[in-house]
C-alpha cells in the first residue's frame, strides 16, 4: 500500500457569480488536468443572506454534470424542461447538463440566514457531451452513513466506499463523493484507488494529510532535499491535491477534521471551456454560443 503524497495545497479563493453570489473558489478555469475529470468546485457557504439571495438565474449549461451538496439553508431549482424543486441540509442534487439545459438555482437560507454548500463540476466524455439531460435528487436520509470504531464518519454520497454504496450512479466520471469527519487526534487511512485523481477539501477542524509511505530515504542526490515536503495543516477551505498512490491518511487536530474526498477517473481528453459550457473544441464551443443565440440550443429528446 502507498500513501498519496501531497502534491499542492490550496486556499480556496473568494469570488462573485450569478447575479452577485459571494462564494469561494477552490479551483475552477484554469487547468484541468490535475484535477481532470472535475472543472470546478465552489464552496457557497455564507450566514449573511444578501450575500446570496441574489442567486442565479436563468443561464444555460452543456457538456458537464454538476453536483450541488447542501449543509445548511436550501436550494430551489427550476429549469427549461419543466422540472421544479427544492434541495435542503444533507441533500444532493447531480445534474447531468448534457446536450443542453437552462436553470436556474436560488438560495434561501435556514432561520440563523447560513446558506451552506458545495458546487462541483464533472466533465462529460466526448461521446456524452450531446447526451440527454436529467436529474438525480437524492435526500439526505437515502445516502448511506458509516461510523467506525473510532468516531470516524463518512457520508457516501456517489459510488462505493466501505461496503456502502452512495445513491447517485450513472455519472460518466464515476467519481467516489465523500463526507468525511475524523475525531478529535485520531489517525485515519482512506483507500483511494490508484488510477484516479483525487482532492480533499477541509471545511470544519483541522489536520494534517500525510505525504509520504514511510520514513524518507536517503537521497541519491543532495538537490533532492529540496523537493522533500513534511506534512501541512489543512485548515477550513483548504484543497489538498493528490499525487498517486492507493491511500490517504489524515490526522485530525484538536477538533476534529472534516473534509469531502473525492476521486474520478480522468479523461484525458481536450478542453474547450467558456463560462457554463465545456466541450472538446473550440468550434463545437463557438457552435454551441451560435446555437444559444438562435433559440436552438435545447434538443428535443
Amino acid at each position: 500500500m502507498s500513501i498519496r503524497p501531497v502534491k499542492r495545497l490550496i486556499k480556496s479563493k473568494p469570488t462573485l457569480e450569478g447575479a452577485g453570489v459571494h462564494l469561494r473558489r477552490a479551483f475552477g478555469f484554469g487547468n484541468t488536468k490535475e484535477t481532470d475529470p472535475f472543472l470546478l468546485l465552489d464552496d457557497f457557504r455564507n450566514d449573511v443572506p444578501e450575500d446570496y439571495l441574489a442567486g442565479f438565474p436563468w443561464h444555460p449549461h452543456r457538456g458537464i454534470e454538476t453536483v450541488t451538496y447542501v449543509l445548511a439553508g436550501t436550494v430551489e431549482h427550476g429549469d427549461s424542461m419543466g422540472n421544479r424543486g427544492a434541495i435542503g441540509a444533507g441533500d444532493v442534487q447531480w445534474m447531468t447538463a448534457g446536450s443542453g439545459i437552462i436553470h436556474q438555482e436560488m438560495p434561501k437560507g435556514d432561520q440563523s440566514g447560513r446558506m451552506h454548500g458545495f458546487q462541483l463540476w464533472a466533465n462529460l466524455p466526448s461521446t456524452l457531451k450531446m447526451t440527454a439531460p436529467r436529474y438525480q435528487e437524492v435526500k439526505a436520509l437515502d445516502i448511506p452513513e458509516i461510523k467506525d470504531d473510532d468516531g470516524t464518519h463518512v457520508r457516501v454520497v456517489c459510488g462505493s466506499f466501505w461496503g456502502k454504496k452512495g445513491p447517485v450512479d450513472g455519472i460518466a466520471a464515476d467519481p467516489i463523493y465523500l463526507d468525511v469527519s475524523v475525531a478529535p487526534g485520531k489517525s485515519k487511512t482512506l483507500p483511494v484507488e490508484t488510477t484516479r485523481h483525487a482532492f480533499a477539501y477541509v471545511f470544519a477542524g483541522a489536520g494534517k494529510f500525510c505525504n509520504a509511505s514511510g520514513p524518507l530515504a536517503v537521497p541519491t542526490e543532495a538537490v533532492k532535499w529540496l523537493d522533500t515536503t513534511p506534512p501541512v495543516d489543512a485548515d477550513n477551505r483548504s484543497l489538498i491535491l493528490f499525487d498517486r498512490g492507493d491511500e490517504v491518511t489524515v490526522r485530525a487536530g484538536d477538533d476534529g477534521i472534516r473534509f469531502l474526498l473525492v476521486s474520478g477517473k480522468p479523461l484525458e481528453e481536450p478542453v474547450a471551456w467558456y463560462g457554463p459550457i465545456v466541450m472538446n473544441t473550440q468550434e463545437q464551443l463557438r457552435q454551441a454560443f451560435e446555437e444559444l443565440e438562435k433559440g436552438k440550443f435545447l434538443k428535443k429528446s
